[in-house]
């Protein structure tokens, strides 16, 4: 019987990190699914969803855990354990918000967010220096499971009030690629 696990990874980032880790995967048998891996400030950081035989779960984990002595410190969650949640049906939506960084602004992106009914799949951000002033931006993209029955454009006003609210350029992209945004 197949396992799924999900592999937590973090360590400094030096070449050859993805090679060990996908090495230790295929030497118990499992196969790569997915991942999201990242540099961050000098550090590697990632998640993985594998496959691999039920027989070789323990050995695999136990192998995950000597990666330590290489600086990665790997920890295993077996995805098979809960309950299997069918993808609810609904809208996927694309946001892209850019303005001046400040602390608590993910925070108030993701309770604003949430208080809306929509799930956030992914979010990748970073702070970046303005083009010709230097100051730090704050830019993040995220994708975003709205309920049925979401009322799209009313979502879309609701947004670009926050935006405002939150001096943030602000693009939804919906489904059919059609794009909006608040200057």
């Amino acid at each position: 019987m197949t396992h799924h696990l999900i592999l937590s990874v973090l360590g400094p980032d030096r070449p050859g990190l993805v090679d060990t880790l996908s090495a230790t995967v295929r030497d118990h048998g499992g196969n790569w699914l997915e991942s999201r891996m990242a540099k961050l400030s000098g550090h590697f950081a990632g998640v993985v969803r594998v496959a691999v035989p039920g027989a070789n779960v323990a050995a695999l984990a136990e192998a995950l855990r000597g990666l330590t002595e290489q600086g990665l410190v790997v920890t295993t969650t077996d995805a098979d354990d809960g309950p299997t949640v069918a993808e609810p049906a609904g809208t996927k939506l694309s946001l892209r918000f850019l303005g001046h960084d400040r602390p608590g602004i993910v925070r108030d992106i993701a309770h604003a967010l949430a208080v809306r009914g929509l799930n956030i799949t992914e979010l990748t951000s970073r702070v970046r220096s303005a083009p010709m002033s230097g100051e730090p931006m704050f830019e993040a993209s995220t994708d975003l499971h709205a309920p049925d029955g979401t009322d799209l454009d009313a979502l879309q006003d609701q947004l670009d009030d926050l935006a405002a609210d939150m001096a943030m350029d602000l693009t939804v992209t919906r489904p059919n690629g059609e794009s909006a945004g608040h200057p």
